[in-house]
């Protein structure tokens, strides 16, 4: 009766409609991720195209910065130089005066040849200072000029540094705005998901009933194993593939509804109690656990189910839902558990 109940309700379109319009909104936020992902790559190169052009300007101001100190310390020596020559040339011009003066008619032939020839020296090394005076003069200019133009580079290059630096905190702004782009869409994502659950919670309750060896625990449907199994056994019972089927049911419904592209699974997951079991089959909980979750998956996949959608686990005797050491808490960890999860 549960059975002719349950294929009768199959026949009721529960979403009509509902499909293409959710096909079309979880499209857009592939689309947007597509984007996003793309946009961050971009990003992520051009910020760290901008920190390496960040680093050459900084090493070139710092250069500048050196060459600016070395042509004022050489235009200091120069200047230096110019004083002492303009000391000397002084000396020397008051030098030739006094010999000029001195050199009066009335002295001796011998006084006035000397006199006039200390006045050639004085002339000749006055000469020699002035053009002396004058290089320095010209390389101080030069410098002039060239510690001018470091510094129209050196500005040149900061208006440069805050430029790339103000473009850089633009980018990680964008990157910022994105990554909350991206984790709205991703919310959005998981709350589709969690209805598609609460329809599954809902839709297997109405069917299953009240029986006492089927448990809601959090977000998984509990089965004691003695739905399916016999004792120390991973072959479905008939009675265990009557219950399957209504599960398949419900699932079958919910994958047309379901877009592909959300990336949502059944997870089977079969359990023991913590006594061991050695036999030639299963030689221990771990792979009559697994056995037990692979025989659901496989007779859920021969009932319509997509192989995709459906994962199978085996947690042996590690995973109790009760620590005691009853018969009673044997009885409760030996179980499988659904859990409609994302992949």
């Amino acid at each position: 009766m549960a059975l002719a109940r349950f294929r009768r309700t199959r026949t009721i379109d529960y979403w009509p409609g509902f499909v293409d319009a959710l096909s079309t909104l979880l499209l857009g936020v592939i689309f947007l991720l597509t984007v996003f992902v793309v946009v961050q790559f971009f990003l992520s190169q051009e910020v760290a195209g901008k920190d390496t052009a960040l680093a050459k300007l900084n090493a070139q101001i710092a250069q500048l910065t050196d060459l600016l100190s070395l042509e004022k310390s050489g235009k200091s020596e120069l200047e230096e130089q110019v004083a002492r020559l303009s000391a000397s040339l002084s000396s020397a011009e008051s030098e030739r005066d006094r010999l000029r003066a001195s050199a009066v008619p009335g002295g001796t032939p011998d006084q006035l040849g000397a006199a006039r020839s200390r006045i050639t020296e004085l002339s000749g090394a006055l000469d020699t200072e002035k053009q002396a005076t004058a290089r320095a003069l010209a390389q101080i200019e030069l410098l002039n000029q060239q510690i001018g133009a470091l510094r129209r580079q050196l500005s040149a290059l900061e208006s440069a540094l805050d430029s790339a630096e103000s473009k850089d905190k633009d980018a990680q702004a964008r990157i910022a705005e994105l990554g909350q782009r991206l984790n709205v869409a991703l919310a959005k994502r998981v709350q589709e998901l969690s209805r598609y659950r609460s329809d599954f919670f809902g839709r297997l309750r109405a069917i299953l009933g009240d029986r006492p060896d089927v448990r809601i625990v959090g977000d998984r449907f509990v089965f004691q194993a003695e739905v399916f199994f016999d004792s120390g056994q991973a072959t479905l019972r008939p009675e265990g593939k009557d219950e399957l089927d209504k599960i398949a049911g419900v699932l079958v419904d919910l994958e047309r509804q379901i877009p592909p592209e959300l990336p949502w699974v059944l997870r089977v997951d079969g359990h023991t109690d913590i006594r061991p079991i050695a036999s030639p089959q299963f030689p221990s909980n771990w792979e009559l656990s697994a056995a037990r979750a692979i025989s659901v998956v496989q007779y859920l996949i021969s009932r319509g189910i997509s192989p995709q959608r459906l994962v199978a686990a085996g947690f042996g005797e590690y995973q109790p839902l009760d620590p005691s050491r009853t018969e009673e808490a044997f009885r409760r960890n030996r179980r499988l558990e659904l859990k409609l999860t994302e992949r």
